[in-house]
């Protein structure tokens, strides 16, 4: 679940990203997933729905390849997009999935990024 404000808007990235409302300061909790209303499910659930359902589903989720399973954002986070130079990183947490922090001071209005390779698990960000 997102855990500050934030709005949709175009993104000069990807068609749409998530745009925060107020500053960041770095090492602020931006997600984290929240049992209940973030969906955590077997990878092979995906296998038996048709293919244009497998395709939505994998674009707006992903596999968490540490964990082996397929986690989707039931909220606007799912509209993240990819950064090289992201502004928020994955911090390991209390919990299994860890927790998405400001990586620096983000501005009011900014695009919030985040490296996907990280959130899928295939590369631990430099500082964890």
């Amino acid at each position: 679940m997102i855990l500050v404000p934030v709005r949709i808007d175009r993104s000069r990235i990807h068609g749409f990203g998530v745009f925060t409302d107020a500053p960041i300061p770095a090492g602020s909790p931006v997600w984290r997933f929240t049992p209940g209303f973030d969906l955590d499910l077997d990878p092979a659930a995906l296998d038996a729905q048709p293919e244009h359902f497998r395709k939505v589903m994998l674009h707006y989720g992903y596999i968490d390849l540490r964990l082996n399973r397929f986690i989707l954002c039931c909220d606007d986070y799912r509209f993240m997009n990819h950064s090289d130079a992201p502004n928020v990183r994955v911090k390991p947490g209390p919990d299994r999935y860890g927790i998405d922090v400001a990586a620096r001071d983000i501005a009011a209005g900014e695009e919030l990024t985040v490296n996907y390779q990280w959130i899928e698990g295939r590369r631990p960000p430099a500082d964890a």
